[in-house]
């Protein structure tokens, strides 16, 4: 055990690795729950971006965020430890050298991360193509003798009010063209869910404003009903949203992945990914909208395209009403008092 200031016993740090976004930390929680009831007397520190701090906050899981990123889906070029080696470093953030020499370089005490032939050093699982992002990393740790279970995704019910309780969220936005549903249907489907009765907001991260404004003035919705565009919605404001939103319609992304966690209806737009790899888990609660054709192969479109992939085009804007109304219909409220299993 390290010795700390004054001579007293320094808890050991666990470093996880996942320096992406929202919905890839909100993808991880069953992992990083995983990690904390192993490593109970560990300070866990996340590595990932700082925009996520209130997130990673949220779940309950992390001590501290040390904050990193890179562009796109990379692997940051270094990552600003300081203090003695890590006891424990687990590699969440993807399979290869770049993400296994970061933490190498940290001489951690005990390293896991999946095999790759190019770091044969690390003895780790062997990666697989076709599995969900939850599985994946349950799987991992499954593998050192670390019990995680995919399904135990929840994070606690925001306490903060909500802006727009009862309200339908609309999400337009993704962080790449390939995965963007034509502004214009989003438009169509807000318009057509306000006809019908609904309250309606339209969310926005950083750099999305013009389109959120866009899709609110094409629906006929006041600029007030715009969250987010400068910046990124802060998280207790958004989960607060998510949380008491009667249904969140949006592509694969990080409010759809929020949905899941606090347990509120969503309509998610598939393409051009399948929901076996990052959808929500089987629930009444939740419709996957995915049209692959004839190939349904996990991945057949490129997920960094600069354009709208085919199969999320085939997705029509009465298919996506319908899915809202019949949920509606249902009388399946979102669930906001239940915390983590």
């Amino acid at each position: 055990m390290r010795v700390g200031e004054g001579g007293t016993a320094a808890r050991p740090r666990a470093l996880v690795l996942r320096a992406l976004g929202l919905g890839d930390l909100l993808t991880a929680v069953p992992a990083l729950r995983a990690l904390r009831r192993h490593l109970p007397g560990h300070e866990l520190v996340l590595a990932a971006p700082g925009r996520l701090a209130g997130a990673a906050a949220a779940t309950g899981l992390v001590d501290r965020l040390l904050p990193t990123s890179a562009a796109g889906r990379a692997v940051p070029a270094a990552l600003p430890w300081d203090g003695p080696a890590p006891d424990l470093a687990v590699d969440l953030h993807g399979n290869g050298p770049p993400s296994h020499l970061l933490l190498q370089r940290l001489r951690p005490h005990r390293l896991f991360a999946y095999a790759h032939p190019a770091t044969p050093d690390i003895v780790g699982p062997a990666w697989r193509e076709d599995e969900h992002e939850r599985d994946r990393w349950c799987r991992l740790l499954r593998w050192y003798g670390i019990p995680a279970d995919p399904a135990d995704l929840r994070i606690p019910a925001p306490t903060a009010p909500s802006p727009a309780p009862g309200a339908v969220l609309v999400h337009p936005g993704a962080d790449a063209p390939a995965r963007c549903w034509p502004k214009e249907r989003f438009a169509a489907v807000a318009r057509e869910l306000c006809r019908s009765g609904h309250d309606v907001v339209v969310t926005a991260g950083a750099g999305e404003g013009a389109l959120a404004r866009f899709v609110a003035a094409e629906a006929g919705l006041p600029p007030s009903t715009v969250l987010g565009g400068a910046g990124d919605v802060p998280f207790d404001r958004l989960a607060a949203l998510v949380a008491r939103a009667r249904c969140v319609v949006a592509g694969d992304t990080g409010p759809a992945h929020l949905a899941t966690a606090l347990g509120t209806c969503s309509v998610v737009l598939f393409g051009p990914v399948a929901p076996r790899l990052w959808g929500p888990p089987p629930d009444a609660r939740h419709r996957v909208l995915w049209h692959p054709g004839d190939d349904d192969s996990p991945r057949p479109g490129d997920a960094h395209g600069r354009l709208p992939d085919e199969r999320l085009l085939r997705i029509g804007v009465d298919e996506v009403v319908e899915a809202v109304r019949e949920l509606a219909d249902q009388g399946r409220r979102p669930i906001t008092t239940r915390g983590p299993r």
